[in-house]
C-alpha cells in the first residue's frame, strides 16, 4: 500500500494561466473529464477553478465565460500538500477543509494533484467511492 502523495497522484496536472477565460477551462474540464483546474504562472499555484466555481461564480451571476478570466473567479485561499507527505495527511486535509482535490506542491513547484478519488482507491480498492473513481467517464 502506498504512503507518499507522490505515489498516488497524478503527474502533470492541468493548468492555465490567470488570465484564461473560463470558457476555455470549462473545455479543459469537458475533454480531460476532471472537476479542477490550477491556475498557475510560471508552475506557481495561484489558485483554482472547479466545476463548481463556474456554477456558482460565472452562470449563477450571468457572467460571460468568454469575458472572465480565471483569475476572476478562482479560490485562491489554497490547502495543497507535498509530494512526501503522506497519505493520512492528505486525508485530514480534505476532510477539514471539505476538498475533493489537493494541487501537490515541491519547493513551490506545481507537481501533481491528488483527488478524493486516488485517496478512496489507495485505501480500499474495493469501496464505493473507488469503484465510481475507477470507472469509464459518461460521455
Amino acid at each position: 500500500m502506498a504512503q507518499q502523495i507522490s505515489e498516488v497522484m497524478t503527474a502533470d496536472p492541468v493548468y492555465v494561466s490567470p488570465r484564461t477565460p473560463v470558457a476555455e477551462i470549462a473545455q479543459l474540464m469537458r475533454e480531460e473529464d476532471i472537476g479542477q483546474v490550477i491556475i498557475a504562472e510560471e508552475e506557481r499555484v495561484r489558485g483554482v477553478v472547479t466545476d463548481r466555481d463556474l456554477v456558482t461564480r460565472v452562470m449563477a451571476d450571468a457572467r460571460d465565460p468568454q469575458q472572465t478570466a480565471a483569475q476572476e473567479v478562482s479560490s485562491s485561499n489554497l490547502v495543497t500538500c507535498a509530494p512526501d507527505d503522506d497519505i493520512g495527511a492528505a486525508v485530514r486535509l480534505m476532510r477539514d477543509n471539505a476538498l475533493r482535490r489537493l494541487p501537490v506542491v515541491e519547493e513551490d513547484r506545481l507537481v501533481g494533484v491528488v483527488s478524493i478519488g486516488d485517496l478512496a482507491m489507495e485505501q480500499d480498492e474495493r469501496s464505493a467511492l473507488a469503484d465510481i473513481s475507477a470507472a469509464e467517464p459518461n460521455r
